[in-house]
């Protein structure tokens, strides 16, 4: 079965029609949900360590962070009841202009190193932050 899209508000108003990328979902990302055992101090702690803001009223039980307000995806930092206990199934990469600068100043934020398998010879350094998550600093992108 086919479905013919273009009497549908979306394909004909967005001026999508017959372009591949109007059969895809309607989606937006906003945010990146991540557990924590104390959500308000991880979330204060990710805001510093990436120069965002919280945007959600002071006191909210579930607080995000944004690189500016309006801006998306977010991250969402929710209570749970147990810590971390296993390797992240999912992490973030940030590619800094200084790797060795930022690595440190993370490090002094309170991150730790973090080994999850690594080999020495890599580009990258694990951290992970005060409640365990791991995530990468990248070095230099490649040019060719």
């Amino acid at each position: 079965m086919t479905v013919d899209d273009s009497s549908t508000p979306d394909a004909t108003a967005s001026g999508r029609q017959g372009d591949p990328a109007s059969t895809r979902p309607a989606l937006e990302w906003e945010q990146v949900v991540v557990d924590a055992l104390e959500p308000a101090t991880l979330a204060h702690w990710w805001a510093e360590a990436l120069g965002w803001v919280v945007v959600s009223p002071v006191g909210d039980d579930e607080p995000e962070i944004r690189s500016s307000p309006d801006s998306l995806p977010g991250l969402l930092f929710v209570r749970v009841p147990e810590g971390k206990t296993l390797k992240n199934r999912l992490h973030l990469d940030f590619r800094p202009d200084d790797q060795d600068a930022e690595v440190t100043r993370l490090l002094e934020l309170g991150a730790t190193r973090s080994d999850v398998g690594q080999t020495s010879d890599v580009s990258w350094v694990v951290l992970a932050d005060p409640e365990g998550n791991e995530f990468c600093v990248l070095g230099a992108r490649r040019t060719s």
